[in-house]
């Protein structure tokens, strides 16, 4: 082969130096659709704090490379024909966890929050095999979701504070979740301060129902019922109210899991607390009042069922929570 002529071999290295080389005219076109990508991402952001996605958008920013951010996806089904009671729960948590970084002062393009709806994106939800909603993900800056890019809805619950703690374990964004103001609470208590005080104000000569050990004691074991029931749970954890099976459409109102519970599921068991309490009552003024004889026979066999019946479906609870629980009080 003939060796060219040193300027013309002069030419064509400052032609390559000047453009790069193939490499570099890559990397370049990299950097312009990342770049376009971006923007993109930027502009809806600033309309909307949760950007709504179809297959061809969710394909083109979400999937397909390059990526330099993450991308946050909740995957859910809020038309109304879909009655999914739980997705629209959870989607007023995301849209809080979306607007409180939205808004904040750290907000950058390294992370954003989107939406893909079964009615808009069902060839999303084929291609993910994905057959229940709603499910968050988190599609991270390289690579691909791994196992805990998957939020454990069921035993975190959808609250904004316990998305926001899984996102900054994901992505080492930290976001302070700002929930717009909620007046019910102090209007509540304003309410409740000015009973107390007009009962005051009327009986202010005979005080004597504040000493009411019938009531103090009904008031105790409200507080009790609630508490051992799992409220405080709900307060913090936020769980859907149940769990409707979408193959089968089966409702489920007992969590199968004993890390986690669902609302129906405290209701469920406050009811039970509250049926053996009433059923141990009558068994008390049964055994201690000053009735004849046959209303005490019919309390106590009250009580007694009361307490059999009840305390055996609490148990019955138990055991689909804790399986191979050997116990049981009657088979149910």
């Amino acid at each position: 082969m003939a060796a060219l002529p040193v300027p013309l071999l002069a030419l064509v290295l400052l032609l390559l130096a000047g453009c790069g080389g193939p490499g570099a005219a890559g990397q370049r076109r990299k950097e312009m659709v990342l770049s376009e990508k971006v923007n993109q991402l930027m502009e809806w952001a600033s309309k909307r704090s949760v950007i709504r996605m179809n297959g061809d958008k969710f394909r083109r920013l979400v999937k397909a490379p390059p990526r330099n951010y993450s991308v946050i996806v909740m995957f859910t089904a809020l038309q109304p024909h879909r009655q999914c009671v739980v997705c629209k729960q959870a989607d007023e948590e995301y849209q809080i966890l979306a607007n409180s970084w939205r808004y904040s002062s750290a907000f950058t393009n390294k992370i954003f929050f989107a939406m893909v709806d079964f009615d808009e994106g069902s060839d999303v939800f084929q291609m993910l095999n994905m057959n229940s909603a709603p499910t968050f993900i988190n599609f991270p800056a390289k690579g691909k979701p791994k196992r805990g890019d998957t939020y454990e809805l069921q035993v975190r619950g959808f609250a904004a504070e316990q998305l926001a703690r899984w996102v900054a374990d994901r992505t080492d964004v930290h976001i302070r979740v700002i929930r717009p103001p909620n007046y019910a609470g102090p209007l509540m208590l304003g309410l409740l301060l000015a009973v107390i005080g007009g009962l005051v104000y009327l009986r202010g000569s005979n005080l004597d129902f504040l000493y009411n050990k019938t009531g103090w004691a009904f008031a105790a074991l409200c507080f009790v019922l609630a508490m051992t029931s799992g409220q405080m749970w709900n307060h913090i954890r936020g769980p859907p109210y149940a769990h409707k099976n979408p193959h089968t459409g089966q409702v489920n109102y007992i969590h199968g899991s004993s890390q986690a519970q669902f609302v129906a599921e405290t209701h469920i068991v406050l009811l039970f607390n509250g049926g053996v309490t009433l059923g141990m009552v009558l068994l008390h003024e049964a055994a201690t009042s000053d009735m004849d004889v046959g209303k005490r026979k019919i309390m106590c066999i009250a009580g007694i069922g009361l307490v059999v019946l009840f305390f055996s479906w609490l148990l019955s609870v138990f055991r689909s929570k804790y399986h191979g629980y050997p116990y049981r009080y009657v088979r149910l």
